[in-house]
């Protein structure tokens, strides 16, 4: 009987695993994973657990019953050390695995200090697994005093719940503005008041020079010579593709675990979804980090594993939660020349363009914009820019 192995319990690999069944595959499944949770969301992590308003349990993908239901044996606390394509293998704890058809979706790992700065000290927190969480929750009490050190999303919503909680944040960005790599000027203006508005400091163009204390976090020290007094400090510098073990495997790797359109990688037998993998988009590659990628992905590379000849085609979209603004973003910017504005009441949206041609959409508050904006996307239709920033018209007529 045929054996999948799925590396990596996230959300691509539950998706992946749960797929191979309703396509049909009737033999044995195998998703491991180096966390003892079961496979649990995300971005829940840093807002509502963090806040205490969702349950633990409530994280949890599936229940315990779905995967013993389904056949799938899950397999977690225990991380893959060694992958031999050649002989497909697999080495995880004292155990060797044979696979038929092997999957990664070992999705990302956050970016880390050096010890060098200080990044061994005791009060650094990142914010991507469930036991950085549950590390960082004593921490967020009110009065104290934290630092976060990036000035992207992950950096503002942990900005975000920090103020919302009472904290004094400082929030340093090396780059000129905060979003700068992922956001028009005029999406960083927004948040930027927004997070003003809420008492939150921040300083744009300062970089962390150090971190200072004997054994745990007492000071930073910034590139522009200041010296803040802090409680504790949150990493939200990005995050990288978990590359390691197919890196070590010697499989092609390229901004992520290289694939062709279908999820192939270089290796045979071996396939990649989620954070973790860059697949061919236009004349470049492209990843893609969202938890609509991962499933979509997931489910496509499923397909082709089970014989299917499906090219990966993303629809991209994203989301982001900070104080009363939930920031819904269509399509990518990449190569945006002009953004237009469209205001509403309580609402607004960034309609991203290069030329006449529609690339994108930031909406604050506007699920309507991103709605129509994703329908435009997916239908490949730009609508005049003058209709867009007219608030008069309706945007359904944009559709026709």
């Amino acid at each position: 009987m045929s054996h999948i192995v799925i590396v990596g319990a996230g959300q691509a690999g539950s998706s992946l695993a749960a797929k191979l069944r309703d396509d049909g595959f009737d033999g044995d499944i195998t998703l491991i994973g180096d966390e003892t949770a079961p496979p649990y969301q995300r971005p829940p992590l840093s807002k509502d657990y963090l806040l205490g308003k969702m349950p633990r349990d409530r994280l949890f993908l599936r229940a315990d019953s779905f995967y013993t239901d389904r056949r799938i044996v899950l397999r977690t606390g225990t991380p893959v050390t060694r992958i031999d394509p050649a002989a497909r293998t697999l080495t995880f704890g004292d155990e060797v695995l044979s696979y038929d058809q092997l999957a990664l979706t070992t999705g990302s790992v956050p970016r880390r200090l050096p010890a060098a700065i200080g990044g061994d000290l005791a009060g650094l927190f990142t914010v991507r697994t469930l036991a950085d969480i549950d590390a960082l929750e004593p921490q967020v009490r009110p009065g104290r005093r934290v630092l976060i050190i990036g000035g992207g999303y992950i950096g503002l919503e942990a900005a975000a719940v920090a103020a919302k909680q009472g904290l004094e944040v400082t929030l340093v960005e090396l780059a000129d503005r905060i979003l700068q790599r992922v956001a028009a000027p005029e999406t960083s203006d927004f948040f930027r008041a927004l997070h003003s508005a809420h008492g939150v400091d921040i300083r744009e163009g300062v970089g962390l020079s150090r971190l200072i204390g004997d054994g745990q976090v007492a000071q930073a020290e910034l590139s522009d010579g200041t010296t803040l007094d802090i409680d504790f400090a949150i990493v939200g510098a990005g995050i990288l593709p978990d590359t390691a073990l197919a890196e070590t495997a010697g499989i092609a790797c390229d901004n992520g675990i290289a694939t062709d359109t279908h999820g192939r990688t270089s290796a045979e037998g071996i396939w990649a979804a989620g954070d973790c993998a860059s697949f061919p988009h236009g004349s470049a590659r492209l990843r893609l980090e969202s938890v609509p990628n991962a499933i979509d992905m997931a489910e496509c590379v499923a397909l082709n594993m089970l014989g299917g000849d499906r090219e990966y085609v993303p629809e991209p979209w994203f989301w982001s939660d900070q104080y009363d603004v939930k920031l819904q973003i269509a399509g990518l910017n990449t190569g945006y020349d002009r953004v237009v504005i469209r205001e509403g009441e309580g609402s607004r949206s960034h309609w991203y363009y290069a030329g006449d041609r529609l690339l994108a959409v930031d909406a604050m508050n506007d699920p309507r914009a991103f709605m129509v904006a994703k329908r435009l996307l997916a239908a490949g239709k730009s609508p005049d820019a003058a209709a867009v920033a007219d608030a008069s018209i309706d945007l359904k007529t944009l559709m026709r």
